[in-house]
């Protein structure tokens, strides 16, 4: 592969021309690959497991949490947010060591080792939940030792996509990747829901989740290796971190979308709890309810990213209005009066999300170099999940403290002060970025 020109991280960021070429042979046109097409099988199948998971990973939250005295105890928000952060907060404190180990080794071999350890967790979990010795803190070691799997897995995963398919066809593999992850997002919570309900428990759905990884693990042994791109792996030195930093900082096309996820995810990953707290405290809503109420949300994602698949590039209007649009909906759903109006507005909520989130990703990896691509998506993962550690809890006390309604309001008033934050942040690196750039040709004029 090629690194990415200057001309074509410039067009990544603005559309404004084609550098990257353009695939114009439909929706689906990346599963043309055969690697490719075992990765997203296994990753639907795989998906559809985690999002059982994560369903009954809220629901055995606050189950555990609420007060036997107090027949109205629905459980704590609080613990919820902790829950989250956990999970999440791995990622914050070392994912960028992640995204170096997957320059330095083979990705394939990395993604085979860290699903098969998430398995493991998910199938302990549900044994602990069956016998009935499961307590709030087992579920605070599983989320942060899956948060800690995460932090190689992910950078991992998402470098490995342009591997199989290569820059022509990754737009549309990333988009088709967030389908495929909203597709199981749409299934899973809802068939959560209703198996909850009916087995009066949430330990199969850790089993399920548990078994479900032999779909991705055969997906990636049965891969053809000689098909795949695979870049040479960076030797190992001093300096590579911050080699990383430096590279995303002189790289305004990589510099915008990052700061922008940045900003907008330190609320935006708390939007999933606050669909568990708005579906029971508010509504009242029972478990069934509270999955079609995630599921209806992942519809509206699911619908974004196939309208993702379709374009051939990103663009900074993009980027910038579905992170404007995420906001909005947001507070608009805290103002929803009745429960099938808030699922409603649930629907445009995602399509923004997955629009940004896709935007983001897409532009990133195709402005990346192939020998930094791995640390620039650890530094993207970080910023991406670092706001859950803080946003999280922080929305879990608001909403505690003056209701979900004030939670979910709040973080949309602060995603969309976040959208102005970063695109001045961005302006103001990148002038100091060129004035050090003309510094230092400056200085070597005069030298010679």
């Amino acid at each position: 592969m090629q690194a990415a020109t200057a001309g074509e991280s410039q067009a990544v960021a603005t559309g404004t021309t084609q550098a990257v070429p353009e695939a114009r042979d439909g929706m689906f046109r990346a599963l043309r690959n055969h690697n490719y097409r075992l990765f997203l099988t296994g990753g639907v199948i795989s998906n559809v497991g985690g999002w059982m998971q994560r369903t009954a990973q809220d629901w055995l939250v606050l189950d555990l949490t609420r007060n036997p005295n107090d027949p109205s105890s629905s459980g704590s928000a609080v613990a919820l947010g902790l829950t989250t952060a956990l999970q999440f907060l791995p990622l914050v404190l070392f994912g960028l060591w992640g995204g170096m180990l997957a320059d330095r080794y083979p990705k394939r071999s990395l993604l085979l080792i860290a699903q098969s350890l998430m398995g493991l967790l998910a199938l302990t979990m549900g044994a602990l939940v069956i016998t009935g010795n499961a307590q709030v803190w087992h579920v605070y070691v599983m989320a942060f030792s899956l948060g800690l799997i995460s932090c190689v897995e992910v950078p991992t995963r998402q470098s490995f996509v342009v591997e199989m398919v290569g820059r022509r066809d990754l737009s549309n593999a990333i988009a088709l990747n967030a389908s495929s992850f909203n597709l199981a997002r749409v299934v899973g919570p809802a068939v959560a829901g209703v198996l909850i309900s009916m087995l009066g428990g949430t330990g199969p759905m850790f089993l399920v989740n548990g078994l479900s990884f032999i779909a991705v693990l055969s997906g990636l042994i049965l891969m053809r290796t000689s098909e795949l791109t695979t870049p040479e792996p960076v030797p190992r030195a001093k300096g590579q971190l911050r080699e990383g930093l430096r590279y995303v900082l002189a790289e305004p096309a990589l510099l915008m979308p990052i700061l922008l996820v940045a900003f907008v995810s330190l609320f935006t990953q708390s939007f999933t709890i606050s669909i568990a707290l708005m579906a029971r405290q508010v509504f009242g809503a029972d478990a069934s309810s509270f999955g079609v109420a995630s599921s209806v949300f992942a519809v509206g994602a699911l619908g974004g990213a196939l309208l993702a698949a379709r374009r051939a590039r990103p663009s900074r209007k993009l980027l910038i209005a579905g992170a404007l649009s995420f906001g909005v909906f947001q507070i608009v759903c805290g103002l929803a009066p009745w429960y099938p109006l808030y699922l409603l507005f649930l629907i445009p909520a995602g399509v923004a999300l997955i629009s940004v989130n896709t935007a983001a990703n897409a532009s990133v990896q195709l402005a990346s170099s192939p020998e930094m691509r791995g640390r620039v998506m650890g530094l993207y993962v970080l910023v991406l999940t670092a706001g859950a550690p803080l946003g999280a809890p922080l929305l879990g006390w608001v909403s505690e403290m003056g209701g979900p309604r004030t939670g979910v309001m709040i973080g949309g008033v602060l995603t969309v002060v976040g959208v102005g934050a970063a695109t001045m942040l961005t302006r103001a690196l990148t002038r100091r970025s060129d004035a050090a750039v003309r510094g230092v040709a400056a200085a070597a004029a005069g030298a010679r």
